[in-house]
């Protein structure tokens, strides 16, 4: 399994790069944010990388850092996600974006990425939603992570969106009142606080 590549970036294309690692070329496919974060033909450059086999192809991904990477596994884990979909996702949003987005059910972000019909998107949030705290990004830190730990905080959420508010306002809402109030809140207090911290 090859892990990381450190070496030269030799040429690149759309969606593209050549690492020439100590006189060997490897083609690496990614993101359009990876591809802005290598820098220019001849510097050195460090990618992370996941190897993916199939019956009739063998297709090396590159990734400017790790928290990418893992976001990439967990969106190829989900039905008809590939690898060119998963590439896409990520040229479209950041992980930090992208993890905002799966906490606060914003399929319409998701659905921004090039190849992606709101139904996959749908599934991709649905999916991801729970287990995107435990990956790096997002834009709420700390408290970001915590809303997704119990059901209080989800319920939280769901009670808020039907009183009105958007996802991503409902969500950065009740990540800050558990913040506040800590992990053993209750979906009452959470509620209460959150309501606090959305009207303002």
């Amino acid at each position: 399994m090859i892990a990381k590549l450190k070496g030269l970036l030799d040429e690149t294309g759309a969606d593209w790069a050549v690492i020439d690692v100590s006189g060997v070329g490897y083609l690496v496919h990614c993101s359009a944010k990876t591809l802005a974060a290598l820098g220019e033909v001849g510097e050195a450059c460090t990618l992370y990388t996941d190897l993916q086999v199939s019956e009739n192809d063998m297709r090396l991904l590159g990734f400017a850092d790790g928290g990418e990477r893992d976001w990439f596994r967990l969106l190829t884990g989900v039905q008809g996600v590939g690898s060119k979909v998963a590439l896409a996702i990520l040229s479209a949003l950041s992980p930090g974006e992208l993890r905002d987005a799966c906490a606060a059910g914003d399929a319409a972000s998701v659905a921004r990425a090039q190849g992606v019909g709101p139904k996959l998107a749908g599934r991709i949030v649905n999916e991801l939603r729970d287990r995107a705290g435990a990956l790096p990004g997002g834009t709420v830190g700390g408290a970001g992570m915590a809303l997704l730990k119990g059901s209080a905080s989800a319920d939280a959420v769901s009670a808020l969106e039907n009183l009105g508010f958007k996802p991503a306002v409902a969500a950065r809402a009740v990540a800050a009142a558990q913040g506040e109030l800590g992990d053993g809140a209750s979906e009452g207090d959470l509620i209460r606080v959150a309501l606090k911290r959305a009207a303002g």
